[in-house]
Formats: C-alpha cells, structure tokens, sequence
C-alpha cells in the first residue's frame, strides 16, 4: 500500500519549524515542539526538518531526522499519535507490542506505559497529534457497541497502544486526510469557525477510534450471534454493496438506519458494525455520502442547474447543511463546481 503521493502536502511544507545539521540543536528543537524524549543517532548524517501546521485542535507535521534514530518519550498522557511514512521505514514498539511501518501505511500510536521508535536513515513521516480530550469527546458514540463504562471519569477513549489501519479501509482514511489538509488556510489566519473545525476533527477521531482492533473484536461478540457479526469479508462487502445498490436506488426517498439494515439483510446493530469495518462511516454518513455522491454527478453533468434544485431533489431540505456536507466531501462549494467544471 502507497498513499503518500496522493496527497497534498504543500500547506505543511511552506510551514518549516526548523531544519539543523546538530544533534544537539534537533534534540532540544523536538523536546519543545512535540515531547520530552531521549533520542539515540545511529548511522548516517544528521539533517533534522521539521514541518508543522495547527487545524483547530490537531496538530500536523512533516519530520525527517536524515540519519536513523532511536527515540524514547515518555508514555502518551494526553494525545495519540497517526504516523505515516512518506520515506523510509520506520519501526514502532508500544507496550511491548512491535509493529513495522512501510512507505505509506499508517499507525496509530497510543501507549499507558513505553514507547520505542526507530527511523532507518532517510525516513521522512507525516504525523498528525490529536488531544486525548478530543477522543474522549467522540467515544460515547461508540460504546453501544463497545460496552464503554458510562461513567465519564471512568472513560477510557483508547485501548490499543499501537495498531496499522488495515488495507480494507484505508482508502476512506486517505480521503479523510485530505480534507483535514484541505482546510488548512493558506497562512495563519483562518476564516472558518473553531466550532465548525471542531466538528471535522471529531470525524477524525471518531475514525481512528471505531477501527481499534480491540474495539472491532469486542463489538463482535455482543449480545447478537457472533456468526452474523463476524462475517468474511466477501461477505461483508456483497452486504453492503446490496445496500448501496438499494440506496442509489432511493436516493429522493426518506430512508431510516432500520430500513437500510432491512436492506441488507442484517440487524441494525451488525450494520453499523459492518459499515463501520469495511467502509470507514456509520450507515446514515454512507447514505449521506452516496447522495452527495449523485447530486455532485448532477452538477458536473448540468452547467444551468440550480444548486437549490440539486439539494432538494437528492433528500437535502436545508441548503446551508447540504453546502457545508458538500464542502466537506468534496473540499469546494456546490456553486464553485457549477463555476470551475462549466
């Protein structure tokens, strides 16, 4: 798997912290700008960049060393970090838990106790720091299905210290990616909300959180048959292909979360599960997701269309959310596709 060359980076890269040939100086320059850690140089030469932007609440950063390097910070108290290499090869150990990262997967990394990184020399990552806080605010909408404590102290909104987005759903990632990118303004001053921000990092999070393998192995054997969760893969997806199908079908309709489990043959808690596994969404977002889908075809098919039209004829009574899902999905305005395809 390669997704690094898809994506655009260029926000991140007109944005250097700093770049040094010291290991000293990059030490010191890291300890501030990510965390307290003790690095070891290995071989090859020293040549230390670092990238970095700030969306609303996550930061994202480009970080290359040049020579390979042993790192050592404390365990995580209060972020989790998503690593991807966009060169290179780098190892991660969390909690006595090894992992190996190619050009172009991704990891999440959250250890309670230690930590081991090793970058071979050249490694260059993308790597986003998301607050646990922003975590803990998502992870009631999954303890439904994860049996979650309900008491909120008791909460604990991450449960693998380490664990690769898995090849079935890392394409929905990638796209997710690019949008967090995409709302990155231009220089420093943003023009849109906090609150608004807010709401697509909490996408984010929701994302990286539902598709812990710990937290997908104990949705499965909840209270349904485990037979009906714990489907093949090829089972799941002609599953929700039918369902799709279905939808596509419907897209003017009224559909509820019950008549698209109806639709695909599966209760409404093993859809969600299903939806959530093998398409990176709930069912209501991959219904969302898929009208968008077609009001967009018709925008770009259709120069003298009215945005109105579209929005309402695809199951969007109001304009403004339809826009902003829009925006969303697509990183434009209905009215600035109307604009830029015609």
């Amino acid at each position: 798997m390669d997704v690094s060359p898809r994506l655009d980076l260029s926000k991140i890269y007109h944005n250097p912290v700093f770049h040094s040939h010291s290991a000293v100086e990059s030490h010191h320059e890291l300890n501030r700008a990510i965390t307290e850690h003790q690095l070891r140089w290995g071989r090859g030469e020293v040549s230390t960049a670092l990238y970095r932007r700030e969306l609303n609440r996550i930061s994202m950063m480009i970080l290359s060393y040049g020579a390979e390097v042993e790192v050592q910070p404390d365990a995580f108290k209060d972020f989790v970090l998503v690593q991807m290499p966009l060169r290179g090869v780098a190892e991660i150990e969390s909690d006595d838990v090894p992992l190996r990262l190619e050009r172009g997967e991704v990891a999440v990394v959250a250890p309670r106790r230690s930590i081991r990184l090793l970058w071979q020399p050249g490694c260059e990552q993308l790597i986003l720091k998301i607050p646990t806080e922003l975590l803990r605010q998502v992870s009631c909408q999954t303890c439904s299905l994860s049996r979650c404590p309900p008491v909120a102290t008791d909460c604990r909104p991450w449960i693998d210290p380490v664990f690769k987005i898995q090849p079935g759903i890392a394409a929905q990632w990638q796209a997710l990616l690019q949008q967090l990118l995409s709302l990155l303004p231009p220089n420093d001053a943003s023009q849109l909300h906090p609150a608004w921000l807010n709401q697509f990092e909490q996408t984010a999070a929701l994302f990286l959180q539902a598709h812990q393998p710990s937290v997908l192995e104990r949705d499965t054997r909840g209270g349904e048959d485990l037979a009906e969760v714990a489907v093949s893969s090829a089972m799941a997806n002609t599953r929700l292909a039918k369902l799709e199908d279905y939808i596509r079908r419907r897209l003017f309709a009224p559909l509820s979360l019950a008549d698209l489990a109806k639709a695909a043959g599966v209760s409404p808690r093993t859809l969600n599960v299903l939806c959530h596994r093998y398409r990176g969404v709930a069912p209501m977002i991959l219904l969302r997701n898929l009208r968008l889908e077609a009001a967009r075809d018709k925008l770009l098919a259709n120069p003298g269309v009215s945005v109105t039209e579209v929005a309402l004829e695809y199951g969007f009574g109001h304009l403004g959310r339809f826009s902003a899902y829009y925006r969303e999905r697509f990183g434009e305005l209905p009215r600035q596709t109307l604009l830029v395809r015609h």
